[in-house]
């Protein structure tokens, strides 16, 4: 069993029988790190460009990490990552030539050059990579065979010059959540399957206006903005609260985007609009007026019976009235 993490921030990891492994990796230039959190790259295809990394190591002893790059990806909750060892390459990630291990002292820092080649026949726009330093342990305490791969790095990102084609898929559902409190209103889950079927990474931001108000509200977590590689997959959930229900509604729903440039700015494109239809029957409200009309229609017979009742009274004693009068 092979059990790995990525973290893209210094970490620690325990062997058996030895101290804690602290190290931190980061982009670099010829003397150490330059305060890059990762690489941005714009090349042709088949040019290649030399950069570095800085592999810190906070322990106490020497240590000997692996050096590694390979395909990258999002992560469904939007964190980047790169695929384990055991999986084969066959992107960016091959794209990027380095030495295979590196030694650091206890305390120190050592710069590594690596060097990123573009293919002659890369297909223009962004390519993601991971590039990582890691250790490795085997060994279980219950006997078991559990090896286990502790991988620090940052991202490599490629654009490959050449026509520019953005492009976003949105396909929307959205069901109602009923509240069996007649006085108080319901909700609606809209579910939105987003695709980058375009050829560079894009800033994703859905949203509908209900009732005069956003939703996902601004500042929380559901807001943030999403990051699309291309070909990337996502889908994502809106609680929409406070929705009285009106039979048939129609929820706007508008999703901004925009094409992330290798220096990091956005470039706003039109955004994607679409309207999501639901059915939102108002059942509890139903109930209490068919209720309310059995009361009123109980109420109205049983007036009518009270009064053929009456009636019935009435003739019975002029009845009595008229034999009586008749009587000797």
């Amino acid at each position: 069993m092979v059990c790995a993490s990525f973290a893209a921030a210094a970490t620690s990891f325990a062997t058996p029988g030895d101290s804690p492994v602290t190290w931190a990796v980061t982009p670099s230039n010829v003397e150490g790190p330059d305060g890059r959190s990762w690489v941005e790259l714009e090349l042709d295809p088949g040019a290649s460009v030399d950069e570095h990394l800085a592999v810190r190591n906070v322990s106490d002893r020497d240590v000997t990490f692996a050096l590694t790059a390979a395909d990258g990806y999002f992560t469904p909750t939007g964190r980047f990552n790169m695929l384990p060892g055991d999986k084969q390459s066959v992107a960016a990630g091959i794209w990027i030539s380095m030495d295979k291990t590196v030694t650091v002292a206890a305390g120190g820092t050592a710069v590594v050059p690596f060097t990123v080649t573009v293919p002659d026949n890369a297909t223009p726009g962004d390519h993601a990579a991971g590039i990582a330093a890691s250790i490795y342990s085997q060994g279980g305490s219950d006997g078991t065979q559990l090896g286990v791969e502790s991988r620090v790095g940052f991202r490599v990102m490629t654009r490959v010059k050449g026509e520019v084609r953005p492009a976003l898929s949105m396909k929307a559902t959205a069901s109602y959540v009923t509240s069996w409190n007649p006085l108080e209103p319901g909700s609606a889950d809209l579910t939105v399957d987003l695709e980058n079927t375009g050829n560079v990474r894009l800033s994703v931001d859905p949203s509908t206006m209900v009732n005069d108000a956003r939703w996902p509200a601004a500042g929380t977590e559901e807001a943030r903005t999403l990051e699309l590689l291309p070909g990337d997959r996502r889908t994502v959930s809106i609680h929409v609260p406070h929705v009285w229900p009106m039979g048939i509604m129609t929820i706007p729903l508008t999703v901004s985007q925009g094409v992330i440039a290798p220096d990091g700015a956005t470039q706003s494109l039109d955004p994607v609009q679409e309207s999501v239809t639901l059915w939102a029957i108002p059942w509890p409200q139903l109930a209490v007026l068919v209720a309310l009309l059995l009361l009123l229609a109980g109420l109205f017979r049983g007036r009518t019976r009270r009064k053929k009742e009456l009636v019935r009274l009435v003739e019975e004693a002029r009845e009595a009235g008229r034999r009586e009068a008749g009587t000797p």
